[in-house]
């Protein structure tokens, strides 16, 4: 550890020039492949390695060729009543709209129909009484409506009711919002392998829909999580916001601390000077250092090593999380530079000794603070993992140019001054007179007066910290990284409050094994009855809604005036398969030829056919069966129990496995696997980072009690946080539950600086007392600039409308404040009562050692 510093300053000392070039070069290298970053939204970049995920993973690679895409128009709204003349004039305009638009391109006559909605009946009904749909009145709408729902057949008056609010009523022909369904047949796009065209017809059907509309008393709004997560532009102007702000509010604080008085020969001018300096280079260095951790995180990314995942919206937190460490590096650097010139050392030596002392600790808390993150490897979530490897690059480059960067500029700016004889040495030692360092140097009265009340206060509030950590809620939505206000998010919040989810939603079972024997076969049969039976899976008929090789297989041998579809129906087909062992009620013989019926379905209806089923060389090994549902985010755990209930014959079957799989359900995964690690991620990140300090202080000062008295304030802090977040009602999610090592990774600097500082003031201090006021003074001012400065730039993080960042900021801003308190009451209490029985130790020996004599 020393060695490095050694080996860092003396390349300042003796290249400055060689190491700024070296640095600048270095930036521009690893700039040039930020633009080369791979990005990733939704549950992409937080999805944990589990079945379910990995379902998805296979389904996009298996299946392909997925044939529709559903695009929910949603008419009216929580306030409304739409089944009106205004809601009918509204649905017109809205469909004619559609007809209008791009959306058009991809519509080629499905059989039920391209667009389907809650009006069609209705207007069906107004056509064959030669009505005007667009010239009349609320009460013959409802009359209408309700004469139709009684005229329906039970199955087709179902689906019917099913696209108006659960909230409807029915007998009384009022709902406040209804859903037009909107069906994109994708086949159209086969040249477009990425299919990048869809979401653009998608905005440019929701543009003419919200223009066609615009100022009708009853609202349409289109929804897709296209849509949704079309916004990519308001994410990204948020995050430009934020940052801006951070760096505004941080430069004005780091003004305020870097200020020196004017006196002797430093006038005004040179004061304003000598601060945008240290405040412009402060500030590039970070800037530095988040352009080497974003070129790095590209090489560890997709493309390259591929360590890491693609860049998601979380991982844009860590560049205001660096502008904080980063702070504080400068902050500790600059001070101590600035002291040592006061001293009477030589530019050169001052930034030798600087690095060789504040650079011990700041190599050290970097080295404890990056493994902090790193243990973060080990968590299921692929989100919390990456960002602990991205965290630690970062702060390993800030470190790395605090102590080369920032020197080598200092030497060459300040030694001309020297040799001129304008170098300000009086002025840049009035730092201890001014207001932050005096209010830390007060503090020290607590830890020399009453430190065991105040170690047993900063206990018991841990024990109620770690009582709210055992009470707090655990919940994740990828939801959350849309602004909140987003038209597109208000109306997905309206059609789940309405509808349950809508009717966009798709869960897919990926089947996986030797799908194709007679086991397999009617297994698969007994788990379409049981669905038919399970909590938010829509139905038809009494049969639930879902496309699988059974249903491919009903199509081709249920003739028209049993229900089935005129142009599906092939009695050739189900006379060969019924050759080969299929019974009518689409089971199969125990010595039926499956694959070979399958194969001959899948020449009868291919595209159908390769959309539930797939083969692995020759051989059937995959089945994806679609469902509709609507459960949204709240039902999803209850849906995949379901589904794994109604699937267990086929789990039953040896080699054969049955994966329930979408967004909602892997959201759900996320929030399991948090719960599941955050005990052990927790420990193991305290645990890693104890031992580092303690390993050290063994080492360096034979004294390894004390790695373990620095870090428990730290511990305390955890608890504190943990505590307080269960007091404003936060929960933990992929954001929060990182607190750990968050906390870790601001109180660890912070209690390193004092105890290593408190070491080298003890040994020229004549008393425990004497060498706390002083360490309070000098590094207890740095760290409460440091503490207010990075207070700010992450609470602007709070005003954010990014609900993962407001939560960001709140713990990070109690994480800050508890790390200084930590830092400047507990911990210098600790220290005095160490530092006391240590002496009464060593007299009771030499008592001993006397008497014995």
């Amino acid at each position: 550890m020393r060695l490095l510093i050694r080996f860092l300053s003396t390349a300042v000392r003796r290249a400055p020039i060689a190491v700024l070039i070296g640095s600048i070069v270095l930036t521009a290298i690893l700039g040039s492949f930020v633009p080369k970053a791979q990005t990733a939204v939704g549950n992409e970049g937080f999805s944990p390695d589990s079945p379910e995920f990995n379902a998805l993973l296979t389904i996009d690679d298996v299946f392909s060729e997925q044939s529709e895409v559903a695009v929910q128009v949603l008419v009216g709204g929580s306030e409304f009543d739409v089944i009106t003349a205004d809601g009918l004039r509204s649905y017109l305009l809205a469909r004619q709209a559609i007809a209008d638009s791009r959306a058009s391109e991809l519509m080629v006559g499905r059989p039920s129909g391209d667009i389907v909605g809650f009006f069609d009946p209705i207007l069906g009904a107004y056509d064959e009484a030669g009505l005007d749909p667009l010239a009349t009145e609320d009460a013959t709408v409802k009359q209408v409506f309700s004469d139709v729902l009684a005229s329906l057949p039970p199955e087709f008056a179902e689906q019917f009711t099913g696209l108006l609010s659960t909230n409807a009523d029915l007998d009384a022909a009022t709902s406040p919002a209804g859903l037009m369904v909107v069906f994109l047949n994708l086949a159209v796009l086969e040249d477009d392998p990425d299919q990048a065209e869809l979401q653009e017809i998608q905005l440019d059907m929701a543009d003419e829909v919200r223009a066609a509309t615009e100022g009708q008393p009853v609202p349409v709004e289109p929804f897709s999580f296209a849509l949704l997560f079309a916004a990519q532009s308001e994410f990204e102007a948020e995050i430009g916001r934020l940052f801006g702000m951070a760096l505004l509010i941080i430069l004005g604080l780091l003004a305020f601390v870097f200020w020196i008085k004017p006196s002797g020969r430093l006038k005004i001018g040179g004061s304003i000077r000598r601060t945008a300096a240290d405040v412009l280079l402060a500030l590039g260095v970070i800037i530095m250092s988040i352009t080497w951790m974003n070129g790095i995180g590209v090489l560890l990314g997709p493309g390259y090593l591929g360590i890491i995942g693609p860049f998601g919206e979380f991982l844009q937190i860590i560049p205001i999380l660096l502008i904080g460490l980063g702070v504080d590096y400068a902050i500790h650097l600059t001070s101590r530079y600035r002291e040592e010139v006061a001293g009477g050392a030589g530019v050169v030596e001052a930034a030798v000794r600087a690095s060789r002392t504040v650079g011990v600790a700041l190599v050290l808390a970097t080295v404890t603070t990056a493994v902090g993150f790193l243990t973060n490897i080990f968590s299921p979530v692929t989100a919390i993992a990456d960002f602990g490897i991205m965290v630690a690059v970062g702060i390993t480059s800030a470190f790395v140019l605090m102590l080369t960067f920032v020197p080598s500029i200092r030497i060459l700016l300040d030694r001309r001054a020297e040799r001129a004889g304008r170098l300000p040495s009086a002025g840049l030692g009035h730092t201890s007179a001014r207001l932050l360092p005096r209010m830390m140097g007060a503090t020290s009265v607590v830890a020399t007066r009453i430190p065991a009340l105040m170690v047993t206060v900063a206990v018991v509030l841990a024990g109620l910290g770690a009582y709210g950590w055992s009470k707090l809620d655990t919940r994740f939505s990828f939801i959350d990284f849309v602004p909140e206000g987003s038209t597109m998010l208000v109306t997905y919040e309206t059609i789940v409050a309405e509808f349950g989810g809508g009717f966009g939603e798709r869960t897919q079972v990926l089947i996986e094994g030797d799908v194709a024997t007679p086991a397999a076969h009617n297994a698969l049969g007994l788990a379409h009855q049981a669905m038919a039976d399970t909590p938010f899976v829509l139905t038809l008929g009494g049969r639930a809604q879902a496309e699988s090789p059974l249903s491919v297989l009903y199509f081709l041998t249920t003739p028209p005036e049993a229900g089935g579809e005129p142009e599906l129906y092939d009695p050739d087909f189900l006379a060969t398969a019924m050759e080969l062992g299929l019974n009518e009620d689409l089971s199969v013989r125990p010595d039926a030829d499956v694959a070979a019926i399958y194969a001959l379905a899948e020449a009868a209806q291919p595209e159908a056919m390769r959309r539930v089923l797939a083969a692995e060389d020759g051989v059937y090994r995959y089945v994806d069966v679609s469902v509709a549902t609507q459960a949204g985010e709240g039902g999803a755990a209850q849906l995949r129990t379901g589904l794994r209930a109604a699937f267990s014959p086929l789990e039953a079957l040896t080699g054969v496995t049955a994966t329930p799989t979408n967004e909602f359900i892997v959201s759900a995964g996320v929030v399991a696997a948090i719960q599941s690690s955050q005990i052990g991620s927790l420990f193991l990140t305290l645990g890693v980072a104890m031992l580092l300090l303690a390993v050290n202080f063994g080492m360096t000062a034979r004294r390894p009690g004390l790695g373990i008295i620095t870090m428990l304030p730290v511990v305390f802090v955890v608890l504190w946080v943990f505590g307080m977040m269960k007091l404003v009602g936060l929960a933990l999610n992929p954001v929060t539950a990182m607190i750990a090592s968050i906390s870790i990774g601001i109180g660890v600097p912070y209690t390193i600086h004092i105890t290593h500082r408190y070491q080298e003031d003890r040994a020229a201090a004549s008393s425990a007392e004497e060498a706390m006021r002083l360490t309070m003074t000098h590094t207890g001012g740095a760290l409460a600039g440091s503490a207010f400065t990075t207070v700010a730039g992450f609470g602007i993080l709070i005003t954010s409308s990014l609900k993962p960042f407001q939560q960001f900021g709140t713990v990070v801003v109690m994480a800050i404040g508890f790390a200084m308190l930590g830092a400047v009451l507990v911990l210098p209490s600790l220290l005095v009562l160490w530092d006391r029985w240590h002496l009464r130790h060593d007299r009771e020996a030499v008592a001993r050692k006397v008497a014995s004599g």
